[in-house]
This record gives C-alpha cells, structure tokens and sequence, in this order.
C-alpha cells in the first residue's frame, strides 16, 4: 500500500504583536510532526506563548539547500511540516522560497496559512497609491545591480516598497535622495504593530533628516508622476534642462551631473557648455 506523502505548511507568524496570528496558525502548529524555523530559539518564544510544544528543525538561508533534502524526505515519510520565518510571511524576504520549489518539482502538496505581512501593513496605511506597487525587499549590495535598481525607482510609476535595516537605513536614503525629486513623497514605517509603531511621511529629504531612527524598516515611495515629461527633457535647450532641476531644489554641482546623464555625454562637457 501506497504511504501518504505529507503536506508543507507556509505558516505567517506574528511580525511584533504577539496577538497578530490566526487560529488556522495555531492549529496548524499544533497539528504538524515539524517545525522548521528561520532561528529555533526565536520560534520557540512564540510556542511557549502559544503553549504549543512540537521538534524543531531550523531551516535558514545558510543552510537551505541541505536541509530541502532531509526535509523532503520527512515529507515523503508522511510527516506534515509548517515552515515559519522569525516574523511575517516565509518566502517573502525570509526562507522558504528554496523548499517550496522544490515540493512543486517533488509533486508535493503545499499549504500557505496566510497572516502578518510587513510590506502590506506599510502600504495600506501609508496613504502612498495601493493601485499598482512594485515591492523590491531589499536593494541589493552589488554596486552595479543596486545601481540599476535605483534607476528602476528612480524611473517608475508604480508604488516601490522597500525593506531596510536600521544600521543601513542612513546609506540607502542617502542614496535615495541622490535620485528621488522632492515632490515624490515618502512614508517610512517602523516598528510596525509594536510598541513604538511609527510612521514619518514627508519627502526624501525630510525623511533624511530624522534622527536615531530604530527597529525593523518598511520604505514606501510614491510612484514618478513625472516619467513622461523626463522623458522629453532631451528636447529641451541646455538652459531650460538646467531650470527644470534647478527648480526641483538640486545644486549645481547635482545639476550638470544630472543633465550628462540624461545626454548620456560627459560631466565635463556639460560644465564646460555652462562656463562659457
């Protein structure tokens, strides 16, 4: 006789509020033979408030690719799993993107158990457009591919929603704001659902200038409502491109960087076009 192959559990958990999980995440934790957990001393904070007692198994970014195996074959055993990050929904910038995958390819039943997200909870109560987003996570270290990616903010219509830690937050708005007009606004949103819950909107500049900003980061960026008439600034006269950043606040220096770029010519020929 055929054995049962058993089920993978997404299980969202709570990204503070310890009240934010559903009763389907709780039963399923109770119900499950395993539990794989981003950090397992972490997990086993939130089944000690659940008076919940199931094995743990810890399941992480630096050891994904070995685990999938022996977490697979438990799975083909029979044995039903819920995978849960430390906060917030697996897979979504957190574990779990490597397994589910592979349960697809292995025929493999897979069960999301939805609950708290922070990139949703940011968006809907910044007061940004929810019509059309772009959600990035976080940007990337690479020089060059994060350099594209904040041309891709920088170009983009749509709502971009980005992740940060705090002791990376200062470089990235400084990054922001050499791309980012001031009429664009901003809401960052902090320490979603916990005590010190915060939300500061305003342009990236003003953001930029908040001080001993702490806890877990949601960046929310209003979408570039001027693409189309950058797109034409090419078929403006030097003096006129010059005016139309000049009147969004940026230096000359920013200025003459900005109009090369857009030219695709060099800083110098541009500089030297001003100082005659």
């Amino acid at each position: 006789m055929e054995k049962n192959i058993g089920t993978l559990y997404i299980v969202a958990t709570p990204i503070g509020n310890l009240e934010d999980i559903t009763l389907r995440a709780i039963r399923i934790l109770k119900e499950v033979d395993l539990i794989a957990a981003e950090d397992t001393r972490h997990t086993l904070k939130l089944l000690n408030h659940l008076e919940i007692s199931k094995p743990l198994i810890s399941y992480h970014r630096h050891n994904e690719e070995e685990r999938k195996e022996n977490l697979i074959d438990k799975l083909k055993e029979g044995k039903n799993i819920a995978i849960v990050s430390d906060a917030g929904t697996p897979g979504i910038c957190d574990p779990g993107e490597v397994i589910i995958k592979e349960c697809i390819e292995e025929g493999i039943n897979i069960v999301p158990i939805p609950g708290a997200c922070a990139m949703i909870n940011a968006l809907i109560a910044s007061g940004i457009s929810t019509k059309e987003f772009t959600f990035i996570g976080f940007l990337p270290l690479n020089k060059k591919t994060r350099k594209q990616k904040l041309e891709e903010i920088k170009n983009s219509d749509k709502t971009i929603i980005l992740y940060e830690a705090p002791h990376k937050l200062n470089t990235t708005l400084k990054e922001l704001s050499s791309i980012l007009t001031n009429d664009r606004q901003v809401v960052l949103a902090r320490e979603i659902t916990k005590i010190h819950e915060e939300y500061i909107r305003g342009n990236i500049e003003e953001i930029l200038n908040k001080d001993n900003l702490k806890g877990e980061m949601v960046l929310i960026i209003e979408g570039n409502k001027n693409m189309e008439k950058e797109n034409d600034l090419n078929k403006l006269s030097l003096e006129e491109h010059y005016k139309y950043y000049e009147n969004l606040n940026f230096k000359k220096k920013e200025i003459i960087k900005k109009i090369a770029k857009d030219r695709n010519v060099s800083k110098n020929e541009i500089y030297k076009k001003f100082l005659n």
